[in-house]
């Protein structure tokens, strides 16, 4: 128990002298500190805008169901970073197709058809004219459930309007903004889509800032985009969300088996078509920002390592102008270890402290990048105890070799020293 108790207050005694240590020398301890803390703020903020980056792409894909798969034609090309798709050509989806496969699919799942009718177009409503950047898109009464959309005003297509081919309208909110500045409720509102004069039946809530805007977007039935926006090889997409919690990769193998019965492929066939999961989406973006992650920690690294280097510096200057103090702590009885663990100390505070306001500004910066693209606020707590640990080897590494100069010195030649 004794033991003990005199074990905390040296432990208690070393803090003191550290502290005091690090005021008498505070222009070098605060560059050290300042060096420190730009290492750990370049890895900790980089890495938690990546997270931030990483939270909103993945919210929204999600968005349209983090359960959901697409059937698609594979005539196409579709690369994304390294990774190449699609590179045969196989024949479209059609209309037919498409309609056949949504009656015949009976498992418990929101099935939608859609196509895209342009994807570069103009609406306008009276002298009101939005850019000629408005995805115009033909959907079926089930996408919204499917693709994450929610009504703000007014209604979504019904089963009998799509059949009727209506020339209805669902406006994204950024549209909305453009074309009713004045505040004209646009439900009712007759506006031109590329144009095709289309009554509005409802506005889109927002969903925020993303790579693709969202908000910039048209949806109309996918009869009627048939009907006035056809064009050779037209292909539809399939998209099925399940309505409740089921083995993705079961359901997409259904779906797969039912689709090529009604493409008439034989067992030997390849399916000429493509299956895609909304996470496998996500899983190859998410791939690509893996280089920025290594680019971030090669910075924080190399800072990092310079900062060891002046902390090092620092601790070796620290010994030689504190070498008489040391020689009268030896001569009054002071043991090596006790001395050796003093400057330790030192490093190791000056360390943490510069690990402590690296890591709150990194935070703030990448939260900051969080904010502009409206995601929650992000703690990366891994990276946050591994800038602390990183922070404590560097103290020790630092403080190593100075602290054992330190111990080793004769205290004779110290009280001599000048």
């Amino acid at each position: 128990m004794k033991g003990s108790i005199k074990r905390i207050g040296i432990f208690k005694e070393n803090l003191r002298i550290s502290w005091r240590a690090i005021k008498s020398n505070r222009v070098r301890a605060i560059l050290t500190i300042c060096i420190i803390a730009f290492g750990i703020m370049a890895l900790v903020g980089i890495l938690t805008a990546i997270d931030a980056i990483k939270s909103s792409i993945t919210n929204q894909f999600t968005m349209m169901g983090a359960n959901s798969f697409t059937i698609t034609s594979r005539g196409m090309n579709i690369q994304i970073g390294n990774d190449k798709y699609r590179a045969k050509n196989f024949s479209r989806i059609s209309y037919r197709e498409a309609e056949e496969f949504k009656n015949r699919f009976n498992e418990p799942a929101w099935v939608s058809i859609s196509v895209w009718a342009s994807g570069s177009t103009t609406v306008k409503f009276e002298s009101e004219e939005t850019n000629p950047t408005v995805r115009l898109q033909g959907v079926d009464e089930n996408f919204l459930s499917v693709s994450g959309y929610e009504i703000e005003t007014g209604r979504n297509f019904s089963s009998d309007e799509v059949q009727e081919t209506r020339h209805l309208v669902l406006i994204g909110k950024d549209i909305a903004k453009d074309l009713f500045p004045t505040g004209i409720d646009p439900l009712g509102q007759v506006i031109t889509v590329a144009g095709l004069k289309l009554k509005v039946a409802g506005v889109l809530k927002s969903k925020g800032a993303s790579a693709v805007n969202d908000d910039n977007v048209c949806f109309i039935p996918v009869t009627t985009a048939r009907q006035y926006f056809s064009r050779p090889n037209m292909s539809f997409s399939i998209s099925i969300m399940p309505l409740h919690a089921v083995n993705m990769d079961v359901m997409a193998g259904e779906a797969e088996g039912g689709f090529r019965i009604i493409r008439n492929l034989n067992p030997r066939d390849e399916s000429d078509f493509n299956i895609s999961k909304s996470d496998n989406i996500v899983n190859l973006l998410l791939k690509n920002i893996r280089y920025v992650t290594m680019a971030a920690t090669i910075i924080g690294i190399v800072t990092l390592f310079g900062a060891a280097v002046g902390l090092m510096n620092i601790m070796l200057v620290s010994v030689t102008e504190r070498t008489r103090e040391i020689g009268v702590r030896k001569a009054i009885g002071a043991k090596p270890k006790t001395i050796k663990y003093q400057f330790l100390f030192e490093s190791i505070m000056i360390g943490q402290m510069g690990g402590i306001f690296g890591i709150i500004l990194g935070i703030m910066i990448g939260n900051a990048v969080s904010s502009m693209l409206r995601s929650n606020f992000v703690i990366p707590w891994v990276w946050v105890i591994t800038g602390i640990v990183v922070c404590f080897v560097v103290g020790v590494v630092s403080g190593y070799a100075p602290a054992v100069k330190d111990a080793n010195i004769d205290p004779i030649e110290a009280l001599r020293y000048e």
